[in-house]
């Protein structure tokens, strides 16, 4: 099998870096935040073996890829086009698209507007729902009450960014531990908090490692941000309310491509929308599984591997 190869491509007037390894069938890998194409890591050597071709790009903002300095390119379209360039330069028609976290978002809306290139979708802890007739910040706004809601926290330019620049390491540590399955209850990650609290202070650090996160790992994570910074990641969450102004003709769109949708039983996303694991499928007519995977939290391919790889190979494998 053909050994992990690091590439670089020129996809809607960015730089992008990415990784590929194995032939066949396209297999497209979209991370979330704050993470980069290494949250892959165990996905892209067991689906090359498994007879498809991986690629996992950094996307815009994220390590060895362009950040670009205005907000406004963060744009649900600018990220959607990103990808859509990145499969045109492999020469390839179509291709299987995977999105965990904000990389679920990308892939539904690139399976949404690029239908012709996008022909099936697997969702890791961010189940797909169509925009709704509300601006996202009203929205977060109601739930929020007298609490600042984390991503509102992040609306502000450079606010949060300097927080977690100051120690990526630290900064990776608390977030990975503490939107993780290992966390006890009562440490993980608050998404509300008391408007006199910093993010940085909303988790707690790891007394060791979990199991799934070794040193090296970390520091692979802490450098990626210690030399890209946090911002460019961070401006997809300033981009809410623009994206909802950008479409509204995907106001209730079903998203039809065959489907797998896979998540964390303490994931956090479940928790921001009340029944939204429940209600996965609802918009996703042809979805053929559902896998709520015990004790794992958000970083449900990080934490469960085994699991992820044989969930995502046998959808993979009916695809054709």
């Amino acid at each position: 099998m053909p050994e992990l190869q690091h590439k670089y491509v020129n996809s809607n007037g960015i730089r992008m870096h990415y990784v590929e390894q194995g032939e066949g069938p396209l297999v497209i890998l979209c991370h979330g935040w704050p993470e980069s194409w290494y949250s892959w890591r165990h996905q892209i050597p067991a689906l090359a073996a498994a007879g498809f071709r991986v690629v996992a790009p950094d996307q815009r903002g994220y390590g060895h890829t362009d950040a670009p300095e205005p907000i406004e390119s963060y744009n649900i379209f600018n990220l959607v086009g990103d990808i859509v360039g990145l499969v045109n330069s492999l020469g390839v028609e179509s291709a299987v698209i995977v999105g965990h976290d904000w990389g679920a978002p990308v892939a539904w809306n690139s399976a949404l507007l690029r239908p012709d290139i996008f022909r099936a979708i697997a969702l890791l802890s961010v189940p797909y729902f169509p925009r709704t007739p509300m601006r996202p910040t009203d929205a977060m706004k109601a739930m929020a009450g007298d609490k600042n809601f984390y991503q509102l926290y992040f609306q502000e330019p450079g606010k949060v960014e300097k927080e977690l620049d100051a120690d990526p390491r630290r900064s990776m540590a608390m977030v990975l531990y503490s939107a993780s399955g290992d966390v006890p209850r009562t440490g993980e990650l608050s998404i509300l908090f008391p408007k006199t609290t910093k993010f940085i202070e909303t988790g707690i650090l790891p007394d060791k490692l979990p199991p799934w996160l070794t040193e090296a790992d970390l520091d692979f994570f802490a450098g990626e941000f210690k030399r890209a910074g946090f911002r460019g990641g961070v401006n997809w969450y300033r981009n809410f309310d623009r994206n909802w102004e950008l479409t509204p003709f995907l106001d209730g769109a079903k998203l039809r491509q065959p489907a797998v949708f896979a998540a964390g039983e303490h994931d956090v996303v479940g928790k921001m929308i009340p029944g939204g694991y429940a209600m996965a499928g609802a918009f996703t007519p042809n979805l053929k599984k559902k896998v709520i995977i015990p004790g794992a939290g958000h970083w449900v391919q990080q934490e469960r591997p085994k699991e992820i790889n044989e969930i995502l190979i046998e959808f993979l494998q009916g695809q054709g």
